[in-house]
């Protein structure tokens, strides 16, 4: 059996991200890309200068971020695997395009786990060090941000990354979860966006269009979303990088 330095498949960093514009960014400043599916899951691979990145794309949730962690590691075997992608902002102060990098990944239900990473905060600069909550599902109005911002002491939120966690501790893997806003805490997210974001991470098209029928200006708000969330995806690709690197060089 080959050790994971023989094998073809092996992976330095690992990638799990639930959408694909939120790591799309990334792979562009990647090279000799390859992409496969595996189950439901698409899986992406290629080189940033000499380091080789495996990504899997597991959709939206949990569930499916879990088994598509659990997935990555055994297909790839990355030393480190990272919990990529957008969050929702549960500071006043935080903008689109701000950093957040995870010291304690907690959820609704009690349950939380602690990560030793050492990154110094740059608050003034986008750059955020703390306690990011996993969610159940998207928190979408800013009353609702504000209620667990009290409730958790927690700096942003998402969907996937306390799932991603638990796989790396259990598997004895170097873990982080690194996370843009793209969405603050100004303005509510357009109610059309929990319908029209299938499991999968694919737009349900038909949904959309029958959300712009039903409510046209929710067209303009979505459209901003995008936008929103095109430059986060950006501003992630470019720390991405530097972690990635970082990462590398100290196993080298």
């Amino acid at each position: 059996m080959n050790q994971p330095q023989d094998d073809k498949a092996h992976a330095d960093i690992g990638l799990v991200c639930a959408l694909p514009m939120e790591v799309q960014p990334f792979l562009d400043r990647c090279e000799h890309l390859k992409k496969y599916t595996g189950g439901s899951y698409v899986f992406r691979g290629g080189f940033l200068d000499r380091i080789k990145v495996a990504v899997v794309q597991t959709g939206v949730g949990f569930a499916r971020a879990r088994a598509a962690t659990q997935a990555l590691i055994d297909a790839h075997s990355p030393p480190w695997v990272l919990s990529i992608g957008f969050s929702g902002a549960l500071q006043s102060g935080m903008r689109v395009g701000d950093i957040v990098v995870a010291t304690s990944i907690c959820d609704l239900h009690g349950q939380e786990l602690t990560n030793d990473v050492h990154f110094p905060e740059d608050p003034e600069n986008g750059l955020y060090v703390g306690r990011v909550l996993n969610a159940d599902e998207i928190v979408r109005t800013v009353e609702e941000k504000q209620k667990l911002a009290a409730e958790y002491d927690a700096l942003a939120v998402d969907l996937e990354s306390l799932a991603v966690a638990q796989v790396c501790h259990a598997q004895q893997r170097g873990f982080m979860a690194i996370r843009v806003i793209s969405d603050d805490c100004s303005t509510d997210l357009p109610k059309e966006v929990l319908s029209i974001l299938g499991e999968t991470g694919a737009v349900r098209a038909g949904a959309a269009l029958g959300a712009v029928f039903k409510r046209p200006e929710s067209i303009k708000e979505m459209w901003k979303m995008r936008g929103d969330a095109s430059r986060a995806a950006t501003r992630l690709a470019s720390f991405l990088e530097g972690v990635v690197v970082q990462l590398y060089d100290a196993r080298h």
